[in-house]
């Protein structure tokens, strides 16, 4: 993943994560992904999830996808995935 989509990806994800507190369907959409998540890679450690981001960043980015709206699915998805990184950094 580029410098760029690196640093977009992780202020999409804090940004995301911040707002599930006060935002319910945010965080609601939220669980529905992890859910898809874990149920497509099985094991989600932290090494799965960086090389599953990238991937889905970087495709989202090459089909030009741009963060608009805290509502579609990319931005959700890259929020997923970023709360259970950080769920993994809480329990290591």
């Amino acid at each position: 993943m580029s410098g760029e989509l690196a640093v977009l990806v992780r202020d999409i994800g804090d940004a995301g994560v911040a707002e599930m507190s006060t935002v319910p369907g945010l965080a609601a959409a939220v669980d529905q992904h992890v859910a898809e998540i874990r149920a497509t890679l099985g094991v989600t450690g932290h090494d799965e999830l960086m090389a599953y981001l990238c991937r889905f960043a970087e495709d989202a980015f090459n089909r030009g996808w741009w963060p608009e709206s805290t509502r579609d699915f990319e931005f959700v998805r890259i929020v997923a995935v970023c709360w259970l990184l950080s769920r993994d950094e809480h329990a290591a």
